[in-house]
């Protein structure tokens, strides 16, 4: 009896010291995690920052020497119009075009009078009428201060007929000579905004974060989200940046903390405005706390197994089986090993693990049922513009038999036989960039020759060697060309315009169709890419057909992307991987 007693004893002795034992080794370990976390995490915080303030005076710096460039440039413009002999001479015009040829971004240069009148203009170009020249900002603000050379916010440049490309306008007020002696007049030169635009983009700050730019009153000189600021879509908070020079500051909105970094371009007065994701920026703190976590765990988890040695041998099988069953219960039905202890713990684990690789093999079953009815049915879809479109083209054959136009009648035959043995393709899904651009190309010969060639179109390849043997779903182009005719052309007064372009762009292949038909209104196209919008013409196969199809053979990351404006029409960009030719058999 008494040495039961005196074992219990040392039995509980020894659980107090092992109790005692860990409970130290886990405190001394949280406190040392806790003060290298607190170090570590300073340090990261500290270089984001340091790091994004680097990254806007790099920025600031490109601005600053290209638009020191700009005003050298300007400069000798204004130089070389002060030292002719007046705006018709031959040589200053040479050298002026000798400008614009060197430098190419620099759209325009033209001098105007005071009241609006142009005197001279390179390259030669005819100004459009009601351009309200005398009231746009960039000319008030030369003659206002006609010393100083200004620069006028990104606008779209629509003096000139042609080309209408997105500008910043240098303006200022210059003396010229004249028979009557000198008189002022205003010299502008129009600089391509994209040069700005791309320095710009290509800064990154993180995954989200970007830089804008704004002017000294807070108007909005750059963003890389400009449309949806211009549509209301996105606004920015312009009054601490405005108070503001350098510096950093951090922003707390409802949704999200941001990091706002701000540099002056000192030349014009514009402001860089850095926005970075304070989620991003910690993610370093994020990922030293997981391994010191983790650390800590095993540490924990050493020091547990050598003390408890023999009592986990005998619990963590039945642990490891509960661990196994939680896992199960959260939906993570992926296969473990064979749980090793007692018999019965085997035995039990055994089957455990049968029926979840049964589970495991049903579910997959369901999956793959469900993807081959989904195929099916968007096959079945497919399948709908066979008969349409040849039901509509034989009914415009037969207009043309009536009217005796054999030649339209043997095109339009001869492109409906190549248009449907491309669309056979022996029973293929699977066909090459070139064969899907001779396909949608027969079928915009017998749309041309329906419509009493109310519009025009192009194909356009780039890299062909490579793109057009580039594999591709069959049948994606027409329905998009479809639209185009239908929802876009058809009401039309003028003549339309298709253009198809291909290209191999980042390792993906990029299948545009454009038109300058109606557009959609922002309605339309929000339930377009929604999937809802209906329509009561076309062939009823749609958009929505095309971005499943894709997405069901390539994956979530291709489909399409469409952008429209009314009354300037459509873009629809089809995004699939690169696969050439002799890979077919993997798809």
């Amino acid at each position: 009896m008494k040495r039961l007693l005196a074992v219990i004893k040392v039995k509980g002795i020894q659980f107090i010291i092992t109790t005692s034992f860990t409970l130290v080794t886990v405190l001394v370990m949280l406190f040392v995690g806790v003060m290298l976390y607190g170090k570590f995490a300073q340090t990261a915080e500290q270089n984001a920052y340091l790091h994004t303030q680097q990254i806007l005076e790099q920025v600031k710096y490109n601005l600053d020497s290209y638009l020191n460039g700009m005003t050298q440039i300007f400069e000798l413009v204004d130089d070389k119009i002060r030292r002719s002999k007046g705006l018709t001479a031959d040589k200053l015009s040479e050298q002026l075009e000798t400008i614009v040829e060197t430098r190419k971004d620099i759209v325009s240069i033209a001098v105007f009078t005071r009241d609006g009148t142009l005197l001279a203009t390179t390259p030669s170009k005819i100004l459009r009428r009601n351009t309200r020249l005398t009231e746009q900002s960039w000319f008030q603000k030369a003659i206002e201060d006609p010393t100083n050379l200004n620069f006028s916010l990104p606008h779209i440049q629509n003096l000139f007929k042609g080309e209408y490309t997105w500008v910043v306008s240098m303006s200022r007020e210059i003396l010229l000579h004249g028979p009557d002696g000198e008189f002022p007049a205003v010299l502008l030169v129009d600089v391509n905004f994209k040069e700005i635009d791309d320095l710009c983009q290509r800064v990154g700050l993180g995954k989200k974060g970007y830089v804008y730019i704004i002017d000294l009153v807070g108007n909005i000189v750059y963003h890389p989200q400009q449309q949806l600021i211009y549509a209301g879509l996105k606004n920015e908070n312009r009054s601490l940046p405005l108070k503001h020079s350098y510096g950093s500051y951090v922003e707390e909105t409802q949704d999200e903390t941001r990091l706002i970094t701000i540099k002056t371009i000192d030349q014009l007065g514009w402001k860089i405005i850095g926005v970075s994701y304070m989620d991003e920026i910690v993610t370093t703190k994020t990922e030293i706390s997981r391994f010191i976590f983790w650390l800590l765990i095993f540490v924990i988890v050493m020091v547990l197994f050598v003390l408890h040695y023999l009592s986990a041998k005998i619990s963590r099988p039945i642990k490891l089986l509960e661990r196994s069953m939680e896992r199960v219960e959260q939906g993570d039905f992926s296969e473990n090993e064979p749980i090793r202890g007692s018999h019965e713990v085997e035995q039990l684990s055994l089957r455990f693990h049968l029926m979840v690789a049964k589970v495991r093999e049903l579910m997959h079953q369901i999956i793959r049922e469900q993807e081959a009815k989904r195929k099916s049915e968007l096959e079945v879809l497919q399948a709908q513009i066979n008969p349409h479109f040849l039901y509509n083209t034989l009914n415009s054959v037969v207009r043309m038999v009536g009217n005796g136009k054999n030649e339209d009648v043997i095109t339009t035959i001869t492109s409906l036989s190549k248009l449907f043995r491309i669309s056979l393709s022996r029973g293929k899904n699977i066909i090459t960039v070139r064969e899907e651009l001779e396909h949608v190309r027969h079928y915009l010969i017998i749309q041309k020759m329906r419509y009493k060639q109310k519009f025009e179109y192009e194909i356009v390849v780039e890299d062909e060697d490579e793109v057009l043997n580039c594999l591709t779903l069959k049948l994606l182009l027409q329905p998009i060309v479809e639209n185009a005719i239908y929802h876009g052309i058809e009401h039309l007064a003028d003549p339309g315009r298709i253009r198809i372009f291909a290209a191999l762009i980042d390792d993906k292949v990029l299948l545009q169709v454009s038109d300058n038909g109606l557009g959609m209104s922002p309605d339309v196209l929000a339930q377009v890419k929604a999937g809802f919008y209906k329509s009561e013409e076309g062939s009823g196969v749609g958009i929505q057909n095309v971005q499943e199809r894709i997405r069901l053979t390539f994956g979530e990351q291709y489909g399409l992307e469409i952008a429209s404006e009314q009354e300037e029409g459509t873009v629809v960009r089809v995004w699939i991987p690169r696969q050439l030719a002799e890979e077919r058999d993997r798809l």
